[in-house]
């Protein structure tokens, strides 16, 4: 492992007693250049953002071998453990929050991508009750004929976020709301509006509000997930019959802004797209339409892989490599589904398995490795 500098806010952390001594290792972090050598495994490692257990961990839990051991590039945190039907399982405080997110940056070698889903209203990791400031849903914000009341929210939750050393944002949900009987867009308060321009210039004030604090978001859910009857958390989605273009527009004009950080996929399935796969497996939607016609660069997202509309029709070497394949980046676990502490390793080797077995060009690995790197260059790099 490399020696490691602190910077000035590190170092000013771990004096205050933020890091319990000896458990965790130092602190110095870079981004690399494209210069500089990288073998496979840190590659994979770093396309993996991954959820665990624990409001505070030491170097023998499983996450920081991960982070440590395996190049992992990014973590999900939770207030609730959907598995164990109990909350506190990374939140719990503002105080233990900065803690843990300061243990897990102290352990990587390179800038660790800690998100969370903070939309705002019923979607929130970083609740009230737990200490944090209130926050109001995208459909409240959406109400207000202007942006004005949306920038000003966002900025408190990105300022929570900054303090709280959460460095992405899984948000805006830039969904139109087509369908507002929709069971988990629409009917959970988690989209702007059913006008294209105005989910676009609130989603976009949202944004502003995170870039100005050094936080990057996520766009979702990818083509749009909005004319949804279904949850796609529960099982595979069709929205074949209710989709329209109409719900890319929001994508288009902020990636044409330069709004759009990252993109994340949705598993909705859409025979006018892709008659096989559903769009995280969708190399005609995610290459084809995303990167192509809409000409995003940035990293694509998944959503969660462990989310039923994938598990239940998909094992997870296959849907791993049609993931990649059809362009996602970052893949995501959230652990919380389901959960398996081995994740990460299994992940790896299904990957350098595909490589070596010539099913998974390593360009491609390559490909969404300078895209991660691109990215946290961007945001993260002191």
């Amino acid at each position: 492992m490399k020696a490691k500098q602190c910077s000035r806010r590190q170092f000013i952390q771990m004096t205050s007693g933020l890091l319990a001594a000896g458990t965790l290792s130092g602190c110095g972090q870079h981004v690399r250049r494209e210069s500089e050598p990288v073998d496979l495994d840190e590659m994979i490692g770093q396309m993996l953002m991954v959820g665990f257990r624990g409001t505070r961990i030491d170097a023998s839990d499983s996450i920081a071998v991960d982070i440590r051991d395996r190049s992992l590039g990014g973590v999900v945190l939770f207030d609730y453990d959907v598995r164990l039907k109990k909350a506190g399982r990374n939140i719990t405080s503002p105080e233990q929050l900065q803690k843990l997110t300061t243990q897990l940056q102290s352990v990587s070698d390179t800038p660790l991508l800690i998100a969370v889903d903070q939309e705002g209203g019923r979607v929130a990791r970083l609740k009230e009750k737990y200490g944090f400031p209130a926050s109001l849903s995208h459909s409240a914000l959406g109400q207000h004929a202007d942006t004005v009341t949306t920038y000003q929210h966002a900025r408190i939750i990105a300022q929570t976020l900054a303090e709280a050393g959460v460095n992405m944002n899984l948000a805006p949900v830039v969904d139109v709301c087509v369908n507002s009987d929709n069971p988990v867009i629409a009917k959970l308060g988690r989209c702007f509006s059913a006008d294209p321009q105005h989910v676009a210039d609130h989603a976009a004030a949202f944004i502003r509000a995170h870039h100005e604090l050094g936080i990057n978001c996520c766009l979702k859910h990818f083509p749009g997930h909005g004319s949804s009857t279904a949850d796609s958390h529960l099982g595979l989605v069709d929205v074949t019959e209710t989709w329209t273009e109409a719900e890319l527009e929001p994508y288009r004009r902020l990636i044409q802004a330069g709004a759009a950080d990252t993109v994340m996929t949705a598993h909705v399935f859409n025979a006018t797209l892709d008659a096989t796969y559903p769009a995280t497996l969708s190399k005609a939607t995610i290459q084809g339409l995303l990167r192509e016609k809409l000409r995003f660069g940035g990293v694509v997202v998944s959503d969660d892989m462990q989310m039923g509309a994938i598990t239940q029709h998909y094992g997870l070497e296959t849907a791993i490599e049609k993931a990649i394949l059809a362009g996602v980046d970052i893949l995501v676990f959230g652990n919380n589904l389901n959960y398996d502490p081995e994740i990460v390793q299994k992940a790896i080797e299904i990957i350098k398995t595909g490589v070596k077995t010539g099913n998974i060009p390593e360009e491609r690995i390559s490909q969404s490795y300078q895209r991660i790197q691109q990215l946290k260059a961007r945001f993260l790099q002191k």
